[in-house]
């Protein structure tokens, strides 16, 4: 296996997390941390949320975008507004919305079994109205040229739906869920399940596993002066893996890609820290658990 290395001033490594306001997409939120930052170093983020959407976005600087895939996997949980008795192409209210025609008006009993249905390890839907990509292009371009979308339902993980409030036509719910899950789909499924159809009026993501909306920074406050404050280490990418600690010697060697000794599960993988506290390196046990050989090497 190949070993990654990059290397760049520890000032611009790290993780933003950062609290989108509506309006923006995620690449203008990019876009503006990227105005902070050298020219050369990347930054990138861990999860789209859509222009209507609010709440946490994390974005990666410098060698850290190299853990984007681990941020990427950590649970997440949203609040979200439901509008019951109406459907739309995109399944929220930035799309066409029809309201449905004398809609029956579902008891809250009915709506508690109806999110019964979407919760644990389901096949879902995603939107047409997606950034996922049919034949190389994106399925939003694809549906607003007219094209026919087909995308085959996806195994998805929601682990709790607890509603907030119902007032019909609106229903106010807060979801944990995994990787790939569409709150929009969410909505449309509960709605065809009571009959009524149902979009998505608001969405707000309160967490992505350790970054919480509350500590989140607003991109409007973020300047070059606030930047290094606003920055939080690459460590809490994998706040899950075993760290090891390297003294100068294992950081030398790590930083040409060479295996250090160190225990550890075989095959396992670690978290290797540099003396200075840094994440260094992310690396791979041995077969028999008695050294780490690194690949991922932030540098």
């Amino acid at each position: 296996m190949s070993v990654e290395i990059v290397s760049v001033k520890p000032e611009w490594e790290g993780i933003l997390n950062v609290d989108k306001p509506p309006g923006l997409t995620s690449r203008d939120v990019v876009n503006r941390v990227g105005r902070l930052l050298p020219k050369r170093v990347k930054a990138g983020h861990a999860g789209t949320l859509d222009p209507l959407a609010t709440g946490v976005l994390v974005v990666c600087i410098g060698p850290a975008t190299r853990l984007i895939e681990y941020v990427q996997r950590m649970g997440k949980t949203y609040r979200s507004t439901f509008r019951l008795g109406a459907r739309s192409d995109t399944h929220d209210v930035d799309g066409t919305v029809v309201a449905t025609v004398d809609p029956q008006v579902p008891t809250l009993a009915e709506i508690e079994e109806a999110l019964a249905s979407q919760i644990g390890e389901i096949l879902q839907q995603p939107p047409e109205y997606s950034a996922l990509k049919v034949a190389g292009r994106r399925a939003y371009d694809l549906a607003r040229a007219g094209e026919v979308v087909e995308l085959a339902p996806r195994p998805v993980h929601v682990g709790r739906i607890q509603i907030l409030g119902y007032d019909w036509p609106r229903l106010e719910v807060e979801i944990d869920c995994g990787s790939g899950t569409y709150i929009r789909s969410i909505a449309r499924d509960v709605g065809e399940a009571l009959g009524c159809g149902a979009l998505m009026e608001t969405l707000v993501r309160t967490r992505i596993g350790v970054f919480a909306q509350e500590e989140a920074v607003a991109p409007d406050d973020l300047d070059r002066d606030s930047f290094a404050d606003a920055l939080r280490p690459a460590l809490d990418a994998v706040p899950d893996l075993p760290r090891i600690a390297l003294d100068e010697g294992q950081t030398a060697d790590v930083l040409l890609g060479r295996r250090v000794v160190a225990e550890a599960p075989a095959g396992s993988q670690v978290a290797l820290v540099a003396p200075d506290g840094r994440l260094l390196a992310l690396g791979e046990a041995g077969p028999e658990g008695l050294w780490i050989q690194p690949r991922k090497v932030l540098g």
